[in-house]
């Protein structure tokens, strides 16, 4: 696709964004944890790739655990940002029955040298009030098999078979069928209309519903997954299907689901969004003088040790924590 036409698309996702912030998060620890959906429970049943604030544990109790006072750096280049962002893991699952884990890896729009993760996005339509301390949202479900489902409770949640980096258009919401020439970019928004109890809606139209009245930035991820390594069909099943599968035993894509804890320090993420400032869409320039911001380098260097020991690495005989395949 044409860089225009690319602009172009980028600007009607964000639908006369007010605000655009973008940014990289690189990869901070893969491992078997999910402290909204499991909170407490080591190992939790399915793999989760994480990015953000070195805070994140198994619990994230919101009474005991701030993160911008807990965590000690951040994998996000807004140095202020401590949040945790994350998402199930993908594997390639070979004829042969084996499976190997797939990475990620940095979004060539700017963020080549981001040691995987995701890029993360902050939209608005006009003001925006940001998160609390303590907030958290999931979007998605990872019991979901058929598109109608998917299409009936969720929105904007996708996947862009990548033929360069500069590919956008032709997104499936399940997986794509064929092999990917430049990986597979799998995007997820999140809601942007809360109610007084942490539900939170879409919008109807640019409106949040009365049930909803507060309008909060909308949270995005695209998540690079380095599939190249796995074009080779005569690796992929013999009844050529598709041959990638969710960490949750999901096989078909519609189960895509994301996992959201809010972190920034103080009124950083406000002071953002007040001032309306709008990332480059190609190059790793914030362009928010209020954000205090580190290299790719810098934010490479965020990691955290796992707290579940397991193999996670070369080709495994069935998916950590023996989900089964559906």
């Amino acid at each position: 696709m044409q860089l225009r036409n690319l602009v172009l698309l980028a600007a009607a996702a964000s639908v006369d964004a007010a605000a655009t912030l973008r940014f990289s998060c690189s990869q901070l620890v893969v491992e078997r944890l999910d402290p909204l959906v499991n909170p407490g429970e080591n190992p939790s049943p399915h793999l989760h790739q994480v990015v953000g604030g070195n805070a994140f544990n198994v619990s994230m109790d919101p009474e005991v655990h701030d993160l911008p006072t807990t965590a000690t750096c951040t994998s996000c280049t807004p140095v202020e940002d401590f949040s945790n962002y994350w998402t199930a893991v993908l594997f390639f699952k070979a004829r042969n029955g084996t499976m190997h884990r797939v990475n990620t890896f940095g979004n060539e729009l700017g963020f080549t040298g981001a040691n995987g993760g995701q890029t993360v996005y902050y939209l608005t339509q006009g003001k925006a009030t940001a998160f609390k301390p303590g907030f958290r949202m999931t979007v998605g479900d990872p019991t979901i098999r058929t598109a109608q489902e998917l299409n009936s409770r969720y929105k904007y949640m996708d996947f862009t078979c990548l033929q360069s980096s500069m590919t956008r258009g032709g997104q499936t919401t399940y997986f794509p069928r064929q092999p990917c020439a430049a990986g597979i970019m799998v995007s997820i928004r999140f809601p942007t209309c809360p109610d007084h109890q942490s539900h939170v809606a879409y919008p109807n139209g640019n409106a949040c519903p009365s049930t909803h009245p507060v309008v909060i930035p909308q949270v995005f991820y695209e998540t690079y997954w380095d599939t190249r390594p796995f074009n080779n069909r005569a690796e992929w099943p013999a009844d050529g299907s598709q041959p990638f599968v969710w960490s949750f035993g999901d096989k078909t894509g519609f189960g895509i689901h994301g996992d959201y804890v809010f972190g920034w320090k103080g009124n950083a993420l406000q002071r953002a969004l007040d001032a309306n400032c709008n990332s480059d869409l190609f190059a790793n320039r914030i362009n928010c003088p209020t954000l205090q911001t580190q290299t790719l380098a810098q934010a490479n260097q965020c990691v955290k040790d796992k707290t579940v020991t397991e193999n996670l690495d070369g080709w495994l005989t069935e998916l950590p924590g023996g989900m089964p395949i559906t």
